[in-house]
């Protein structure tokens, strides 16, 4: 029961901790905290920001497809996000013959809209607390299991506790999803209701050029010129309710929308961004900072650095495959670099020896009373040798995940054979069908073959104990001589896993699954994941336990100081300052302009990721900006900074001012602060925008799309 009582005093409210840190729950947001903010510039009180009683500001901001934010700028439902985020949707609508990934789409027209097939937008309704309800459950079971250890039971129950609330809530609201997520690691509990329309159609993209200027040499980087946006249209049924795609839908209206600032910035300027940032680990411990460091994040930058290394041979050698790879390719080559980022970051800043200096002042805290000590004393202890005894599984899980998983694609075929039912007619076959269908629109056999060979040299080389390799090892070394490529060559030569024929053939000959080299692979994966993931199970749970304790301690200790909690894609807002910085003895100034975009560009013939095509450079060096051009500097500008807080998910987050207009949309964050989902360094950590003016510009000078400046400039 101390447990509820603590999480009800700690959720009473958010104070003000620095304004350039923290990702605040919208409905948190108190007087105290307001006025802080208003101080800065703020001119919108706490009811214009969240309300679900009248309109507000939260209600331009959608959850763009559960990976992205977007932000709804006109009356019909045009919601602008990052091109990265609708990257997925633009190179699924790319052919060869009509590479809108290339060359940019501009719908003149709501008929010449594309429908985006598996994309959607949710709007929050609303968050209620129900931190209370999870704890009186959970409570229940201690009950129920006296003697056993608390720990166990937390892990084992409390996710099919949510999961049951979830279910209960979604009967009371017909018609909304109901979405529990936990905070403060397992200590408060809250619910999101959301509205999802499915009908979302394509309206604009810039040349792939534009949308992804800088490319992997510029990825994380500061100073960017990146026109990183893309268009979309939410479209409902007559009624304006959700309804899946149809010819006769309409336009979502809607009276509230962000208004766009064609005023611009300066430095020290008020800014805020409301997004979903997906994950942050602000309250991790020391041997859960130098776990990620050394056995996680190595297997995500060793395995696909070798991954991309193929990948690339194949897309540049035909652009069929090219496009095919394209989503994929951005999607691995972003957390690659990620990774490479955040453990250098973590090394420079010496993030470690931080949180080994903040672990001492609890162990401070707590030592000398005896109530205290009961509850926290054995905590560092635990987490110590819980982390020491799974981190070689650990590691060897890491690499297993980013070979047989996410490297060699042909597992994913084969596993959805393995599982599917004989009954041709069942559910479950049609699903299968249907997942088939989608994953070879974007597959090339032989380049997952060539992946296959290295992947497997590559692991039996970086994870050297045996226990940890499954099955498929033993048939290369015993008839294949340990050569994987020959192995591979073999299997992909002889399968009927690489094309969408091998549905019916399984349904037709079940005895393939006993015979077929591509459905055997497949079959000793799992059971080797399984094993792996078993044999630190019980470390993890007391891993996740003792963490969650750990949190706890840290708001018991510092009650007079604000925490928020840590991100795990729901509503947030972060708010600051448009702000300059220096690093490593060099001055960054908060915006990038038309000259500095042509200075890359000149580049281009040594640095494949700053070409430009002819038209755009010229459109920049023609330098005739309008009233696109910044009121304080004259230049137009590209892309500019914040000192906002935010993390991956984020991306395509409103940008606003004081008076809640938009500026751009955060896509990026500085290299120097990578590892800004560990720590936050608030003389270093910088969010990248995309300046708004800068997409409108492109819309009508480069798109010569005055139906949509017409709708967006009122």
């Amino acid at each position: 029961m101390k447990r509820i009582i603590f999480c009800a005093v700690l959720c009473a409210g958010a104070l003000f901790i620095r304004a350039d840190e923290g990702m605040w729950m919208l409905n948190k947001i108190d007087d105290k905290t307001a006025s802080a903010m208003q101080s800065l510039g703020l001119q919108l009180t706490p009811d214009q920001l969240y309300s679900t009683t009248h309109a507000s500001l939260k209600d331009c901001v959608v959850d763009f497809s559960d990976f992205c934010t977007g932000v709804v700028v006109s009356p019909d439902g045009l919601v602008f996000t990052n091109h990265h985020c609708g990257y997925g949707a633009i190179q699924s609508l790319s052919t060869p013959e009509d590479d809108i990934l290339t060359n940019g789409f501009v719908a003149r027209s709501r008929k010449e809209e594309r429908p985006a097939e598996g994309l959607f937008v949710k709007f929050l309704q609303r968050t209620e607390e129900c931190t209370g309800r999870i704890m009186r459950a959970l409570n229940e079971v201690y009950k129920a299991h006296p003697g056993e250890p608390t720990e166990e039971l937390d892990k084992q129950y409390i996710d099919s506790i949510m999961g049951a609330v979830e279910r209960e809530l979604h009967k009371a609201n017909p018609g909304l999803d109901c979405l529990v997520r936990a905070y403060y690691e397992k200590n408060a509990y809250y619910v999101s209701y959301y509205k999802v329309y499915r009908d979302v159609r394509l309206v604009f993209t810039a040349t792939e050029t534009m949308g992804k200027f800088g490319g992997d040499t510029d990825n994380w980087m500061w100073p960017r010129q990146t026109c990183d946006f893309s268009v979309f249209r939410i479209y409902a049924d007559q009624n304006g309710e959700p309804a899946d795609y149809s010819e006769e839908n309409v336009p979502l209206h809607l009276d509230n929308y962000a208004r766009i600032a064609m005023d611009g910035y300066k430095n020290g300027d008020f800014c805020m961004t409301v997004g979903y940032p997906g994950s942050t680990s602000r309250y991790l411990s020391s041997w859960g900072i130098d776990e990620r460091v050394n056995a996680s994040n190595i297997s995500t930058i060793q395995v696909r650095g070798k991954k991309q290394e193929v990948w690339k041979r194949f897309m540049d050698a035909d652009r069929a495959v090219g496009i095919k790879y394209a989503s994929k390719w951005a999607s691995s080559s972003n957390y690659w670099k990620n990774s490479i980022g955040m453990n250098k970051a973590i090394a420079d800043l010496d993030v470690i020896k931080q949180k080994q200096q903040l672990e001492n002042k609890i162990r401070g805290w707590y030592g000398s009373r005896k109530d205290l000590n009961d509850r926290f004393g054995e905590m560092f202890e635990k987490l110590e040798d819980a982390y020491g005894y799974r981190r070689n599984g650990v590691y060897a899980m890491g690499f297993f995940r980013e070979t047989f998983l996410r490297g060699i694609e042909l597992y994913r075929v084969a596993n959805m054979l393995n599982s599917m039912p004989q009954d041709a007619d069942s559910t479950e076959a049609a699903q299968v069908r249907s997942r088939m269908e989608a994953f070879f629109k974007d597959y090339d056999a032989k380049l997952d073959e060539a992946t296959m060979a290295d992947l497997l040299k590559n692991f039996r080389e970086q994870v050297t104990d045996r226990q940890y390799w499954p099955d498929c090892y033993n048939v290369i070394d015993s008839l294949y001589g340990g050569d994987e490529a020959a192995y591979a060559h073999d299997v992909f030569a002889k399968t009927i896993c690489t094309d969408l024929s091998a549905v019916e053939k399984v349904l037709a000959d079940s005895t393939l699954r006993d015979t077929d080299p591509g459905l055997l692979y497949a079959q000793g994966i799992p059971t080797k994941m399984q094993e792996i993931g078993g044999r630190s199970r019980y470390a993890s749970t007391i891993i996740n336990f003792n963490e969650h304790m750990l949190t706890q301690a840290l708001l018991e200790m510092d009650q007079e100081t604000p925490h928020y909690s840590d991100a795990n894609f729901t509503m947030r807002l972060s708010y600051g300052f448009i702000q300059d910085y220096t690093a490593n003895g060099q001055h960054y100034q908060y915006y990038t302009n038309a000259q500095s975009l042509l200075d890359k560009a000149a580049k281009q013939g040594e640095i494949e990721d700053y070409k430009l095509e002819d038209d755009i450079v010229a459109l920049m060096k023609e330098g005739n900006w309008g009233r696109y051009a910044d009121k304080t500097t004259g230049d137009m500008h590209l892309c500019f900074l914040s000192n906002n807080d935010i993390t991956g998910g984020n991306s395509g987050s409103p940008m606003f001012n004081g008076k809640g207009e938009l500026l751009g949309l955060a896509f990026d964050g500085n290299w120097e602060a990578m590892s800004g989902d560990i720590s936050f360094d608030d003389n270093l950590q910088r969010c990248i925008g995309v300046d708004v003016r800068y997409m409108l510009f492109v819309i009508e000078k480069w798109g010569k799309a005055e139906n949509l400046i017409k709708e967006l400039i009122r």
